[in-house]
């Protein structure tokens, strides 16, 4: 049984289990998000004690396989668990998820407080009532319980066993329905609504804006970047140097975790591109001609961005990176 018991008010951090199908599929969508302190894969919501894989896998257990989530809602708000839960699950199967059959493969929202509950039904209403699912929503919402560790090698498996696990996930067929759910054309026509037209072709069709006719390009003022799509902050001005390519240019970004490079290997090129992680927006590509120490090179399309001065930091709900330039005015 997991023992661990946080008292929130010391910690500020908290508990959030979500089943969802086969657990080595649901660590990667949390994992190094900011926030997120740990992932345990584990079973919970049956009636025998430490259970094995094995064990729960005969569907006699009343268990499910899950995760439990180690958060700072300061930084990664329960809510916005929710909303990656929902993206990671066919909530209309009832007998398991994709190729995972069975009791045990049901989705659940497990909740630790009221709080939780009152959050989770309301997401749960909230995708009834947008219609995106065909059939209606079977996800329960379940006081949480004892969770119970998995056996090692189901731990962090993704990166454990790279191979394994990617064609697994592939052939499960959960990425083509998420694709399928999650980016269909009420979605696509919503980012067209809320995007310009430039916004739109950099951020949906990797496009790229030109060189010094671009809006942050030369900025010198003092604030964060943040993605133009869902407001994520990407990049910082702490981080920004003049690379002479017309283009906003940075030697990091602020959280590792919320962005994503990929291989790209359009116009005849070999390029590695960058994503931010939660939004999936093309924001541009990263080079290895940057100053020293890593020689690290952000190129980012103003388009894909959007600038908050730090004045405006605390008014947006970002206060916490005011830190980034208190450092600057600290004198040596």
């Amino acid at each position: 049984m997991n023992e661990q018991h946080i008292n929130e008010k010391d910690s500020g951090e908290q508990l959030a289990t979500f089943a969802g199908g086969c657990f080595w599929c649901m660590v990667k969508p949390f994992d190094e998000l900011p926030g997120i302190i740990s992932i345990i894969s584990g079973y919970t919501g049956g009636h025998t004690v430490n259970p094995t894989y094995e064990e729960v896998g005969t569907e006699t257990t009343g268990h499910v396989e899950a995760v439990q989530i180690t958060f700072q809602p300061d930084v990664f708000p329960y809510d916005r668990l929710l909303e990656l839960y929902w993206q990671q699950i066919d909530p209309t199967d009832k007998g398991g998820q994709f190729l995972d059959r069975g009791y045990s493969y049901r989705t659940v929202i497990f909740v630790h407080n009221e709080e939780q509950r009152v959050k989770a039904e309301a997401s749960k209403q909230a995708q009834k009532a947008s219609k995106r699912f065909k059939g209606p929503i079977v996800t329960e919402i379940l006081p949480a319980g004892p969770f119970y560790p998995a056996e090692a090698v189901h731990q962090n498996y993704y990166k454990t066993h790279v191979a394994n696990y990617k064609l697994y996930q592939k052939g499960s067929g959960r990425d083509e329905f998420t694709e399928q759910v999650w980016n269909n054309k009420e979605d696509k026509k919503r980012l067209r609504q809320q995007l310009t037209e430039l916004q739109y072709e950099v951020t949906q069709n990797k496009g790229t804006e030109p060189a010094f006719q671009n809006e942050y390009w030369d900025n010198k003022r003092e604030g964060l970047y943040v993605d133009v799509v869902n407001g994520d902050p990407l990049f910082s001005s702490t981080d920004q140097f003049d690379s002479g390519t017309g283009w906003p240019s940075f030697t990091k970004p602020i959280e590792e975790g919320l962005i994503r490079k990929e291989a790209d290997y359009s116009q005849g090129q070999v390029r590695t591109a960058v994503r931010s992680r939660l939004s999936q927006a093309h924001l541009g590509h990263v080079f290895y001609d940057g100053p020293d120490p890593t020689k690290l090179h952000y190129r980012i399309n103003s388009a894909s961005l959007q600038f908050i001065a730090k004045e405006e930091l605390e008014q947006s709900g970002l206060e916490r990176y005011l830190r980034l330039f208190d450092k600057l005015s600290k004198p040596s």
